[in-house]
């Protein structure tokens, strides 16, 4: 288990983006914010355990990096704060949960922002990581 307290936000990027590349799951430990029994935010942060299966990397419009990705628990296309993450494992195995179908008009999302962003076939993975944040920072 990594803890991200131990390593700087790229390093953990890095390391989720070559979970992502060679499609192995990874179970995170995160801040989640708690909710009242009326649906409500309090505000207040309490610690879950996932198993992801991570789909792509996004900025939200508030400059936080999405981690979307498929949750094991619960089969539903989740988005998780990369600052939220407390600890996480990459495990060996491969993804078992189906990619949901996709339409053929592209869903709206609301509230966030989208970077597209090409890299050439051989490049590697630490300048890809470099080109991702600079779309991001832009």
């Amino acid at each position: 288990m990594r803890h991200t307290k131990n390593e700087t936000q790229h390093h953990t990027l890095t390391r989720l983006i070559t979970a992502h590349d060679r499609r192995q799951p990874v179970t995170i430990t995160y801040l989640k914010e708690e909710k009242d029994d009326t649906g409500r935010k309090t505000g207040r942060l309490i610690e879950t355990v996932r198993t992801i299966e991570i789909h792509d990397f996004a900025p939200s419009q508030a400059g936080d990096i999405l981690v979307k990705a498929l949750d094991r628990e619960t089969g539903e296309m989740r988005s998780w704060r990369l600052d939220r993450i407390q600890a996480y494992t990459i495990h060996r195995t491969a993804y078992v949960i189906e990619t949901p179908a996709t339409t053929d008009k592209p869903a709206r999302t609301t509230g966030l922002n989208t970077v597209t962003v090409l890299y050439p076939v051989d490049c590697p993975l630490a300048a890809r990581v470099q080109l991702l944040a600079d779309a991001l920072a832009a």
